[in-house]
């Protein structure tokens, strides 16, 4: 069951990760038109690269889950078949205490419990935590940070369910090619 949930979500991931990809090249396309007709539009270079921060974690996420990240091998290589998967398994178990102690960190970050006994108050918010992250705008666009940063719950929430998928033996046993 959570192998499927995970291989689905992976499916989520890797198509609005292609959809910024097209994004991140139709920005960049519009940056050059428009600087060469010497009417920049600044925002263009922030929105392209918190597109490409988005795409870049619901790829490394997804990767998890399809078992096509980046390894250094050397060592495992050499290890016998049944050295090599308890390895495996330790790898999996350090991703899985990676992406929750990210779960947890977003939840120290965002403090939804304390804006929420702020009465979603953000300027309540910030007078009790000294903690600003809904009152930070973007450089350009002016939106607030906090919408860029939620990359980082889905990422976690990602990393943890595709790892979980991994060590209960429900992801992928082998690299999938593209």
């Amino acid at each position: 069951m959570i192998g499927r949930i995970s291989a689905g979500w992976a499916r989520v991931e890797v198509t609005v990760a292609a959809i910024l990809a097209v994004a991140i090249t139709l920005l960049i396309l519009l940056n050059v038109v428009t600087r060469s007709l010497n009417v920049a539009l600044y925002w263009v270079d922030e929105l392209a690269i918190y597109t490409m921060a988005w795409m870049t974690f619901l790829g490394a996420s997804a990767g998890l889950h399809y078992g096509q990240v980046v390894a250094v091998t050397v060592l495992t290589d050499p290890l016998p078949p049944r050295l090599r998967a308890v390895t495996g398994t330790l790898v999996d178990i350090a991703v899985l205490a990676f992406a929750l102690f990210m779960l947890w960190f977003c939840w120290r970050w965002f403090a939804p419990l304390d804006l929420a006994r702020a009465g979603f108050d953000t300027e309540a918010f910030q007078g009790a935590t000294f903690n600003f992250i809904y009152a930070e705008p973007t450089t350009t666009l002016g939106l607030p940070k906090f919408w860029v940063w939620l990359i980082m719950w889905i990422f976690s929430a990602g990393a943890t369910l595709h790892a979980v998928a991994n060590l209960l033996g429900q992801g992928p046993k082998e690299p999938q090619s593209s």
